[in-house]
């Protein structure tokens, strides 16, 4: 037998080669087997899960109920309203980029962004979170239910949901107060939902005021009903029926807020402030508890909770007079002469002045080569700690603040909450400015001059308060020295009225001011409004206030530096115009509230803020009268207003020229 050569093969190795290359094929087959089971069961497992179960049977969210927010006495001030959106399901939508989206962009008049904008965020729906709906439209109107419903053979994954919407029955009133909602960005869904939320992509959420404060209460806690459907989303009642009683596992509505505002007294602020811009704070001196706060102008929180257009958003913005801004506690103001009480506390607690101590005023006060001027321009004459604030004459205090300095009257300040939050929570807060002689050695050039102090003591130069603090701050002279945190919520109730918490007043500091100078200031107080010559007493003799006394002061603000001549009100353009303020407390003997009333260009305080302190002094006592006459009112009664429109910057320019200057100027 001849021996194989080189180039030759024998049947066994040929067999051999055979064999090691159908092995290799096999484990290629096997390893391309096991990735593919790997994509499947491992890297999309859950979505294939989902389809399985998606295809038999489908979790529909019922939306919960958000709860109420009422007034002190059950009037319904928010609640919700019955409404429709429309969701599309991406696993549910077949052929949507080429016939769903654009049959449902026609039927809801959508332009070529907004389809694009709907494509995207399908597409990014598909690969994240394709069976849980995502919304396209909130709040159909009534044309554009029909539309839909009349169409819905040929608008696959598309289905019209009931959802409840919230309803802000006050309009612009109290808007600040109760904030908005809006739709849940990605990142808070993130947040959220990893704290252990459970919100969902289109939720609304709480915006400013109430609404965010309180979010968690109010929220509530959606159910869920199972539904059997195809591939198709489409629902098969003959299996739906056979569920049994888990089928449906009912939400769970909100808690219910129950205020400290009086809506009566509440209309009553608004009816009476004569403003197109500024802020009235009404709050019960033994407690801290709010019972009325204008913020003006406002919004209209069912704008911006609803479909609000770039226009309109554009229209908010550019308004002069801000209407977003909260001007209760989020915009600060210089206080005028409303401030001075705090100098004259701090001037008696320096024992070098004593409400006896007279200053002769001839028109202003020199101080080196400069005359600070009284706004009387011939002078109060003699004047003492009383009388001085009767009269609101400048010189006794550019007197005080010459001898003690600007130190003292800022420590009192302070005291008494200036300078700092005053902790409402509810509401967006700036902490003012009650400057020191270290504040302007480092926030002014040149550092402290003794100038400055007389600046401050007469509630100007870089003196900054919100008309909330200044409201705290007369509440607490008028209860003896306890400054009381403020709050606009009484209580949480359930659901069928049960009390959940209670929200108590909380003391923040209690100030030691000696009874004699807590009463010589308070006399001057009184004198202010009750006596002939104070500044605010032509506005008391108006308000048909009887057997109420008042204790209260007047203040203007200066926004423009003052020139060489005075210019009457009527005579300047609205925006250069003083800040009217009025500040005080009734009864005088024994204090009850605290009314604190800034007209942002306004004019004078005791034209333009006094009389709306004095109509709200004299509702709060009426309605006191009344209501122990009365039985309780029914609760749960939904708010209807009565209010007129708000006045605009020309009604009030016109208002001025017809009417003139009040002759008392502060």
């Amino acid at each position: 037998m001849t021996p194989p050569t080189l180039s030759e093969t024998t049947p066994g190795r040929d067999l051999k080669r055979r064999f090691v290359w159908v092995g290799l094929a096999m484990i290629a087959g096997m390893v391309a087997l096991a990735v593919q089971l790997y994509r499947l069961q491992i890297t999309q497992g859950e979505e294939y899960a989902a389809k399985s179960v998606a295809n038999f049977v489908k979790e529909v969210r019922l939306r919960a109920d958000r709860g109420l927010i009422k007034d002190r006495r059950g009037t319904i001030l928010v609640d919700s309203r019955p409404s429709f959106d429309a969701f599309i399901t991406p696993a549910f939508c077949t052929n949507c980029a080429v016939e769903v989206l654009p049959r449902l962009g026609e039927l809801l008049g959508w332009d070529e962004p907004t389809r694009k904008k709907m494509e995207d965020q399908l597409k990014a729906a598909r690969r994240t979170a394709p069976f849980h709906p995502l919304p396209v439209r909130i709040d159909l109107t009534r044309d554009e239910y029909d539309r839909i419903n009349a169409r819905r053979d040929m608008l696959d994954g598309v289905e019209v949901v009931p959802v409840p919407h919230r309803n802000y029955r006050t309009s612009s009133v109290l808007s600040h107060v109760l904030g908005y909602m809006n739709e849940i960005t990605t990142e808070e869904l993130e947040k959220l939902n990893s704290e252990g939320s459970h919100y969902a992509l289109g939720d609304y959420i709480g915006r400013r005021g109430l609404e965010r404060y309180f979010e968690s209460t109010l929220r509530g806690t959606d159910g869920v009903r199972k539904e059997v459907v195809n591939a198709r989303g489409k629902i098969i009642e003959e299996f739906s029926d056979k569920l049994g009683k888990d089928a449906v596992v009912p939400s769970r509505p909100g808690n219910n807020l129950v205020l400290s505002i009086d809506m009566r007294l509440q209309e009553e602020a608004e009816r009476a402030f004569p403003g197109a811009a500024g802020s009235v704070v009404a709050v019960d001196v033994k407690t801290g508890l709010i019972r009325a706060v204008v913020s003006r102008p406002g919004f209209d929180p069912n704008l911006l909770t609803g479909r609000i257009t770039p226009a309109q958003m554009a229209s908010l913005a550019k308004d002069p007079l801000q209407p977003m801004i909260n001007r209760i506690s989020a915009d600060h103001f210089s206080p005028g002469s409303t401030f001075k009480v705090i100098t004259a506390l701090a001037a008696y607690k320096s024992g070098l002045f004593r409400p006896e101590t007279v200053v002769t005023c001839p028109g202003g006060y020199r101080l080196g080569a400069r005359l600070w001027r009284c706004h009387k321009d011939s002078g109060h004459g003699p004047v003492n700690g009383k009388t001085a604030l009767q009269y609101s004459c400048d010189t006794w205090f550019y007197k005080v603040a010459d001898t003690i300095g600007l130190d003292p009257i800022s420590e009192m300040g302070k005291a008494l909450g200036l300078g700092s939050p005053t902790g409402i929570g509810v509401l967006a807060e700036v902490p003012g400015i009650m400057p020191s002689s270290e504040y302007h050695n480092k926030a002014s050039p040149g550092g402290y001059t003794k100038g400055m102090a007389l600046n401050s003591a007469i509630g100007q130069g870089d003196d900054n308060v919100t008309p909330l603090q200044m409201a705290m701050v007369y509440a607490a002279i008028a209860n003896g020295g306890t400054l009381y945190k403020p709050q606009l919520v009484e209580r949480v109730e359930g659901l069928d009225g049960e009390v959940i918490q209670q929200f108590d007043p909380q003391v923040v500091n209690k100030i030691e001011i000696p009874e004699a100078h807590r009463k010589a200031v308070v006399e001057g107080l009184f004198a202010t409004a009750m006596v002939p010559g104070g500044t605010a007493y032509r506005a008391m003799v108006q308000s048909g206030l009887k057997d109420i006394s008042v204790a209260g002061k007047t203040g203007t603000a200066q926004v423009a530096t003052l020139g060489a001549v005075r210019l009457k009100t009527h005579q300047m353009d609205f925006f250069q115009r003083d800040h009217a303020w009025f500040a005080g407390f009734a009864p005088a003997d024994n204090p009850e509230i605290a009314v604190v009333v800034i007209n942002e260009h306004g004019g004078h305080g005791g034209a333009d803020a006094a009389p709306t302190a004095m109509a709200v002094i004299k509702k709060y006592f009426d309605l006191k009268k009344e209501d122990a006459a009365n039985p309780p009112p029914r609760q749960n009664t939904p708010y209807v207003s009565t209010l007129p429109d708000a006045p605009s910057v020309q009604d009030v320019l016109t208002r001025a020229v017809a009417g003139g200057d009040d002759a008392v100027a502060d």
